[in-house]
């Protein structure tokens, strides 16, 4: 299955941490190392201790060089990265990279490391897929650590205790199992609309659904929104506002920093669903009382749409890369292949609760509800990038912002796509 260059979007990122430290000089340590700068946004643990114990035993193997493993908060690293990548001298040379148009920005601006002859025959063969989507012309700028793809998660008790049986499969049978959770005393829907993303990714959904392959290949190369698909994603909205099924102060309430996110209000049983991608169970675990895997987690697909035009079984997805600036070492490149091999993978895996980009490695996924998502994928007629990555940074703050500010009773279906047409043609 070929993932189409098309959506993408994100898990934004996060705030730097040692800023002060990264990049710069002559890339050597004082007791003259070959230093890389790595910037990941895991800031804790399972996942932060995964890319210290990478680092650690590449370090071992090779003992000229200095790995420096720089975590930044999720909702921070895109604007940072921007930033740093201006000047090579303060800037990773391994980054975290989702895709879309915001890797083709920095392609073209020469911030990207060509690694299409560099990478190893082992991530040629086991990423084929993923792969994907780091390229840009045919080259490869980046090498996926983990593909995402998204949907509903939801707790399989709170389902129970309402009633629910199955899991929806068309919207309206959604909308009635909303009314059922009400009707039960549970709040249906986490939302954390303060990060403006989780809010937009309903409209993906929605967009996904309603638009067909070309409207959304017109969209992606040309940026033209003319067709009413894009309209009626945002009537989709309305329409899910209406039910009025998500948590109290969904605007302000943030996606994954602590128990009152939208993460752990799925986590801890104070919401029933949340929408988001194969980044969850991770992230859910680490916000149950005892960060542990959430054991009722359950997923299903977003539901069809009467009258779309899009394929039911199409999903979005996105895939956590790495890649490395074109000032970098080739040391940088030899870590990059080496926390790409199969046991690196298997670990990546174990420790954030993801399905790993390698084939190879897609054994070590035994939590179930990945399981499930992993069987979604694999059956999926189409997989496409988030929304917000493909059009790059300016379009896709756009789509988002206009979306939240939808949600917050400030703009209407029309404004979405008038807010998006205009940053587009602002270039």
């Amino acid at each position: 299955m070929k993932i189409k260059p098309i959506l993408a979007g994100t898990l934004a990122l996060a705030t730097l941490i040692g800023a002060s430290a990264c990049g710069g000089g002559d890339g050597k340590t004082a007791d003259g190392k070959t230093e890389v700068v790595v910037w990941m946004n895991s800031t804790t643990g399972d996942g932060k201790k995964f890319w210290e114990d990478a680092a650690a035993a590449f370090e071992k193997e090779h003992a000229d060089v200095d790995i420096k493993i720089e975590a930044i908060q999720n909702e921070d690293m895109d604007g940072k990265l921007q930033t740093a990548l201006q000047d090579p001298a303060s800037a990773p040379d391994m980054f975290l990279a989702r895709g879309g148009q915001k890797l083709r920005d920095v392609v073209e601006a020469g911030q990207v490391m060509d690694l299409t002859d560099k990478i190893s025959d082992e991530v040629k063969t086991q990423m084929a897929t993923a792969l994907d989507t780091t390229s840009i012309d045919g080259k490869v700028y980046g090498v996926p650590q983990s593909v995402l793809p998204g949907g509903i998660w939801y707790s399989k008790d709170l389902f129970k205790q309402a009633g629910i049986t199955d899991t929806p499969k068309t919207w309206d049978e959604f909308k009635a199992d909303v009314d059922k959770l009400k009707a039960a005393g549970i709040t249906p829907i986490a939302l954390g609309g303060k990060d403006a993303w989780p809010a937009a990714h309903w409209y993906y959904w929605f967009a996904l659904r309603e638009c067909s392959q070309s409207a959304f290949d017109e969209a992606s190369n040309d940026m033209k929104f003319t067709n009413e698909c894009w309209v009626k994603a945002g009537d989709d909205v309305q329409d899910l506002l209406d039910l009025d099924g998500f948590n109290d102060g969904f605007l302000t309430t943030s996606a994954q920093q602590g128990a009152s996110s939208s993460a752990g209000l799925l986590a801890n049983h104070m919401a029933a669903m949340e929408l988001m991608g194969g980044w969850e169970p991770g992230v859910v675990r680490d916000l149950t009382p005892d960060q542990k895997d959430m054991a009722d987690l359950g997923y299903f697909t977003f539901p069809e749409m009467e009258g779309g035009e899009g394929s039911p079984t199409a999903i979005l997805a996105g895939a956590d890369a790495m890649s490395i600036g074109a000032w970098a070492p080739q040391e940088a490149v030899d870590f990059l292949n080496f926390i790409s091999q199969q046991e690196w993978q298997e670990k990546y895996a174990e420790a954030f609760v993801t399905i790993p980009a390698a084939k190879n490695a897609q054994s070590a996924v035994t939590n179930e509800a990945l399981k499930q998502v992993l069987g979604a994928y694999d059956q999926a007629s189409s997989v496409s990038l988030w929304l917000d990555t493909v059009f790059g940074q300016n379009v896709g703050n756009a789509l988002n912002e206009g979306v939240v500010n939808m949600m917050a009773g400030k703009g209407n279906a029309e404004d979405i796509v008038k807010g998006i047409e205009a940053a587009a043609a602002k270039g």
